[in-house]
């Protein structure tokens, strides 16, 4: 049976799936949704298959993207072709489900419902310094929803205790914007805790949205519910399973 998190500030459709209920073995064991990982094709697409009978579409109606930890963003009116290049989705379309793929990146879900607008973004660390997170904004009010009435919620995504980085990594954060200093404290010598979904819960603030959440769900902590790319690189494994999140009107 799949496992779906939901967070009660959209309003609309959605889900955060786990890993739980797929079809995928070994290290992808459960429901893997990543086409770009070296699990059996046919497999990922029975996993996909049971992510859009979960969300009331069918498969070709589960748009996804090529993620490349950019800020890019993709107007969606009909069923994508392919797997455009991009980081998030907007829609004002009733049917289809907006999607991104994650392993400890956040995903994150938007809604206004009064203007029948919705929003999905991928946002590793790269892309929510990049500014995706206020891109998919500006994208959805371009299909005229409003700042005031957006509401988003963070699934699950890696945890500040578990999200070890280099002071190089800290360096890169403090030049762009030195307030970046809130969201590292001190690890063993060198190095620092980052905390991914408190930076990007201050970035979607920061917007002017009326509402942003995280549900708290570690990917690293629970190897039985999430894949976690930082956990596979710490077990040596070869790959990694993707989790699924998607949104619909």
């Amino acid at each position: 049976m799949l496992e779906i998190i939901t967070s009660p500030v959209l309003g609309c459709r959605h889900a955060f799936f786990t890993r739980r209920g797929g079809a995928s073995s070994g290290v992808f064991a459960g429901l893997n949704c990543g086409t770009g990982s070296s699990d059996q094709a046919e497999v990922v697409a029975i996993n996909r298959a049971r992510a859009a009978e979960a969300m009331g579409v069918d498969p070709e109606h589960l748009t996804s993207l090529y993620q490349v930890h950019s800020a890019d963003v993709i107007t969606v009116d009909a069923p994508l072709v392919g797997r455009p290049h991009a980081d998030a989705l907007v829609t004002r379309r009733p049917g289809l489900a907006l999607s991104v793929l994650t392993a400890d990146c956040q995903p994150v879900l938007f809604a206004d419902m009064k203007a029948g607008v919705i929003g999905a973004a991928h946002a590793g660390w790269r892309g929510t310094l990049a500014g995706v997170l206020e891109a998919t904004v500006a994208a959805m009010e371009a299909l005229g929803a409003r700042r005031a009435d957006i509401r988003a919620a963070i699934g699950p995504t890696i945890s500040q205790p578990n999200y070890e980085v280099s002071e190089a990594f800290r360096a890169t954060f403090l030049a762009h914007d030195p307030s970046s200093e809130a969201f590292f404290v001190p690890g063993r010598s060198g190095h620092h805790q980052f905390d991914l979904p408190g930076f990007g819960l201050a970035r979607l603030r920061a917007a002017g949205i009326a509402e942003a959440v995280w549900t708290g769900d570690c990917t690293y902590a629970e190897p039985d519910r999430f894949f976690s790319c930082r956990r596979a690189a710490h077990e040596g494994a070869a790959d990694y399973g993707r989790l699924i999140s998607a949104i619909r009107l």
